[in-house]
């Protein structure tokens, strides 16, 4: 009998040992696999960490270890950052969601397309617009077009897109950058402070450290980026990213991404004083596939989930918020690779198979 209880307990120990091993080991043997320099993951909830971890080095094929507090450049998860600043600058009467852009800037209003008259915050927000696609990869404008400091240049930047001929689709959302460049420039003008002001008092009232570009441009031990074809994007700036600064080059490190996705969760529950429950719902889901800074969709259970990649073409990190099931998903990566994104789906899979109930 008592052989029998031994055997019973240690089969019981060993299942909860097996239940319970982290995702490291999996998440390194797939980095190695994919050649991913350095990866990063964090599975959490409203208030816990279940597992967070950086593991590589910063730059392929270097001495550089990883470090957890290592800095990534998060590419259009930028977008629900510059999100959240205008919800809260909403919420504090400086601005309204239907204020239009040339009610701002009434002088840039001559000289551009009629069919961009009527654009609001929430349009140029949300994708609901007609501007193109532009990104880091448009070979128009070219550098030293636009002169003067960042902020000088936003608004040339935008004075000159406003000229652009509309795109030509009958779909209703029309993904460009171009809307959160100049949803920035009204949020500059509601309050007298640049974008960079305005994301930094977000990050003292959280307590997080917002950072802008390229990781090893602010410190060359920091993490290097790499393109397709993995090679090491050196320090240095880049003028086009930074154009689109408030669509897609804030850097921050993983524990901080952590602390931002949280608030999203204790939001998305309820449990935040800087917006209510709805206006966080709004923000993730309010809008048919894209809201403000996020894209969303249902998962096999039918629950909503909200998500986003960013990918400003030497890094990809990715974030997938469940809030019915209080988890989040995040990868980060500094390689924009086919193999670090084959990488993310495995991992995702396998964190829904671990964390996911």
């Amino acid at each position: 009998m008592k052989n029998i209880i031994a055997a019973l307990l240690l089969l019981t120990i060993s299942l909860v040992s097996v239940h319970g091993q982290t995702l490291k080991t999996f998440a390194d043997s797939t980095r190695l696999e994919y050649k991913i320099p350095e990866l990063g993951y964090a599975i959490v909830s409203a208030d816990s960490v279940y597992e967070l971890d950086v593991a590589g080095t910063r730059k392929w094929k270097s001495n550089l270890p990883a470090e957890k507090t290592d800095l990534f450049r998060i590419g259009s998860n930028t977008k629900a950052i510059t999100g959240l600043v205008a919800a809260l600058l909403v919420k504090q009467g400086k601005i309204k969601w239907d204020t239009r852009f040339f009610d701002l800037y009434p002088e840039l209003k001559a000289g551009s397309r009629e069919e961009y008259y009527d654009l609001t915050l929430l349009n140029l927000l949300t994708f609901r617009g007609r501007l193109f696609a532009y990104t880091y990869t448009n070979s128009v404008p070219v550098k030293g077009q636009f002169t003067g400091n960042e902020d000088e240049q936003l608004y040339q930047f935008a004075k000159w897109f406003f000229r652009q001929a509309p795109m030509d689709t009958r779909d209703s959302i029309h993904f460009s950058n171009l809307g959160y460049i100049a949803a920035a420039l009204m949020l500059e003008k509601a309050t007298g402070k640049s974008y960079k002001h305005l994301v930094t008092d977000l990050g003292d009232k959280l307590g997080i450290k917002f950072r802008f570009g390229q990781p090893n441009n602010i410190d060359a031990q920091q993490p290097w980026g790499h393109n397709a074809k993995l090679t090491p994007e050196p320090p240095g700036e880049n003028y086009k990213l930074n154009w689109l600064l408030p669509a897609g080059n804030i850097c921050l490190c993983l524990p901080d991404y952590v602390k931002f996705i949280q608030l999203q969760l204790r939001g998305l529950a309820g449990r935040s004083d800087l917006l209510t429950k709805e206006e966080f719902q709004f923000l993730h889901f309010g809008l048919t596939r894209f809201s403000v800074g996020w894209f969303w969709d249902k998962d096999e259970q039918g629950h909503m989930f909200s998500y986003n990649t960013g990918n400003p073409g030497s890094f990809l990190t990715s974030v997938y918020v469940h809030p019915d099931l209080n988890r989040a998903f995040i990868l980060f990566s500094n390689a924009q690779t086919d193999g670090a994104s084959d990488a993310f789906d495995e991992l995702y899979k396998e964190m829904k198979i671990r964390y996911g109930r």
